[in-house]
């Protein structure tokens, strides 16, 4: 994968130096990802979004999602001292445990969690308050 440089976008904006941050530790850090478990992200109207994520296996017990700041973690983890040693002999399910980051933009707020058939669906939501939106301001005149 070729290194983007980013620098451009540091000199030309304000305030959005943090975006361009995020931009490039997800260049760097892109082919370091083991990508477990796969995961969807769906526009569902202009303020609402879903991530889906395939984690099959998974009771709701060892799913553990926390939204602390501007970054939504989402954790499982398997109980391996209940269940019997298994002699596999094609192993394409992962049993392992995973924890993945999403990086949440300003003014995004989780609204609820569901599991089913296997898919985690995290509903978000873009709450602007009204101090952040954008408003007119009249020209005055100076006599």
């Amino acid at each position: 994968m070729s290194r983007f440089d980013f620098s451009p976008l540091y000199r030309s904006a304000i305030g959005f130096d943090r975006l361009a941050s995020l931009m490039e530790n997800a260049a760097n850090s892109g082919s370091t990802s083991n990508g477990y478990p796969p995961y969807n992200i769906e526009l569902l109207s202009e303020n609402q979004y879903r991530i889906s994520m395939a984690v099959a296996g998974f009771a709701r017990e060892e799913l553990d999602i926390t939204s602390h700041e501007n970054t939504l973690i989402v954790k499982g983890s398997k109980e391996q001292a209940e269940q019997p040693q298994k002699n596999f002999l094609y192993q394409g399910i992962a049993e392992r445990g995973f924890e993945r980051r999403f990086q949440l933009a300003d003014h995004i707020k989780v609204t609820g969690a569901d599991l089913v058939n296997g898919l985690l669906h995290i509903d978000l939501v873009r709450e602007v308050p009204e101090a952040a939106k954008p408003r007119t301001i009249a020209i005055g005149n100076s006599q």
